[in-house]
This record gives C-alpha cells, structure tokens and sequence, in this order.
C-alpha cells in the first residue's frame, strides 16, 4: 500500500486510522481498535466492513472490458478527464484521486499519467476488477469496498473524485472531498451509441438523465463546467458485444437474440461516442 494512499485511508467500522501488519507472509492493514482487513496477494485490500452487495462485473467481463479500452476506443474520454484534472489545484503538494467503480482502473491511470505528484485510489466491488486495479498503475492502489456505504477515506482527503458511468454517492463524495477540490462525472448524452441502440434495440438514455444527476449531488454540489466529447468508432462485431455487455442492457437483453442481432451487423460497425464531461464543486 502507497504510504500517501494508506494515510488518507479509514477502517470501515469505526472510522480510525489505518496502518500495514505483517505477520509471516500475510498482509494486512489494522485499526488502533484490532480490525483487520487483508491484502490479496493481487494487491487489493478489502476494507469490506460486512458481505458485499453483489460480486461485481466477472473475469469474463473484465477481461473484454481490458481490452476494449486498450484498443483506445474511448481515449477521447480518458483525455478529456485528465485534462478536466489538470485544472484542479488543492493545498495538498501529493493529492488523492480517488474512483469509486473505477473496475480495471483504466481511467484512474490516465489522470494519474497527467498529474505527476497525485497518488491513486480504485474501490470497487470486483475482484477481477481490482486484480487489474492494482496494477493499473505505479501510484495507484486498489480496494474492496461497498461505494454505497461509508467510504474507507478521511474526511477532505480526496483533491479529484472519479464518475465514469458509476452510481454517485453524493453524501459521501462530499465528505471524503477536499473543499477545493472537485467530482469529475461522466454520463452518456441522448445519442451515446445511438446506431447500437437503434440495431439491437437496447435501453435508451433516460431523457432525464441530467436531472437525475442533479438531484442525486445537488445537495452537496454545484456544477461549475460542463463539456460533451464525440468520438467516431468503428467497432468489429466482437467488440461491439463487449460495448453492450459493459453498459445497462447487459442485465435486460435476451442473450440469444442480442447475439443475433449483432451477427448481422456490418463490420466493422460505425459506433458514436457521445458523453459529458461535467465538473462538481462542493458547496
């Protein structure tokens, strides 16, 4: 665990202080009042303070995950984060990024990439997932954690919080937030992958959506910029099944008829990318 991560870090039952144990080869990382949380020997460590709500995205699910974004197909969005980063400036000479559902990491890399002195943290509730994590980069660590309950983090620890297509913890974003910081939420417009949706009749992005962010953070944040970043894809038909599985149809389409459907479709398959980039204050 990275000294400047481990010290931001909270045990997820009572709120102290974390330090790293050794005990033969085991590791692990313990509270002043005896919690234990052990380290996988992957890297990740599990701050669970209970069961976890689900398992997360599989090996399966992963993997294709992986390697879709190492084709760069959506390194317009990985870029346009990183310079929404960039532009973030707290007291802290070696800030937190922190992302909750960050899955492999991959975006979490890329804004470590663009700030040199900052320090990394991907929660998720995938193992698979935070297997990669924890390599995504040099300054990043990984950790097991319910990102709807309490965070693992010390109140203002955090400079960047990460929300890329993830569910939002407004309350909790706010607490673990430094005050000059900020909550970089990614969210897809009404025509993100609008030909798949039209080809594989998948679920449309909620007309709503915007409103539904507001409410979910307007308590505790106010949205100072709001970019929207295009890319033109050409996906292979393997691909463009890895893209469904890795949005919300996945959980509400027929596989068998889904599969079809993208069997006739033309290859490579021109996708477009269409997201929002926007940026949250803490009031």
């Amino acid at each position: 665990m990275l000294p400047s991560v481990l010290a931001r870090l909270r045990c997820p039952v009572c709120g102290e202080p974390l330090t790293g144990t050794t005990a033969g080869t085991a590791r692990a990382l313990r509270c002043p009042r005896g919690h234990s949380f052990d380290t996988a020997r992957q890297g990740y460590v599990n701050l669970l303070a209970g069961r976890a709500p689900h398992s997360g995205d599989s090996a399966d699910m992963v993997a294709a995950r992986a390697d879709f974004l190492a084709a760069g197909h959506y390194d317009a969005l990985a870029a346009a984060l990183s310079d929404a980063a960039s532009r973030i400036t707290v007291g802290d000479p070696y800030p937190l990024v922190v992302e909750p559902g960050a899955g492999t990491g991959h975006y979490l890399a890329a804004v470590l990439a663009a700030l040199p002195d900052a320090a990394g943290l991907a929660l998720d509730v995938s193992k698979p997932a935070l297997r990669r994590a924890a390599r995504a980069h040099p300054r990043a660590a990984a950790a097991l954690a319910d990102t709807w309950q309490r965070l693992p983090l010390a109140d203002r620890s955090t400079a960047v919080l990460l929300n890329v297509f993830a569910p939002r913890n407004g309350a909790e974003f706010h607490r673990v937030l430094d005050p000059a910081g900020a909550l970089l939420v990614v969210t897809p417009t009404g025509d993100h992958l609008g030909e798949l949706v039209e080809a594989l009749d998948l679920l449309r992005v909620d007309p709503a959506k915007a409103d539904r962010v507001a409410g979910s953070l307007g308590a505790h944040f106010v949205e100072d910029a709001a970019t929207e970043h295009r890319a033109r894809l050409a996906l292979t038909r393997a691909e463009v099944t890895t893209l469904v599985g890795m949005g919300p149809s996945a959980w509400h389409a027929d596989p068998a008829r889904l599969a079809a459907r993208i069997a006739a479709l033309p290859e490579p398959t021109p996708v477009t990318l269409a997201v929002r980039l926007g940026t949250h204050r803490p009031r």
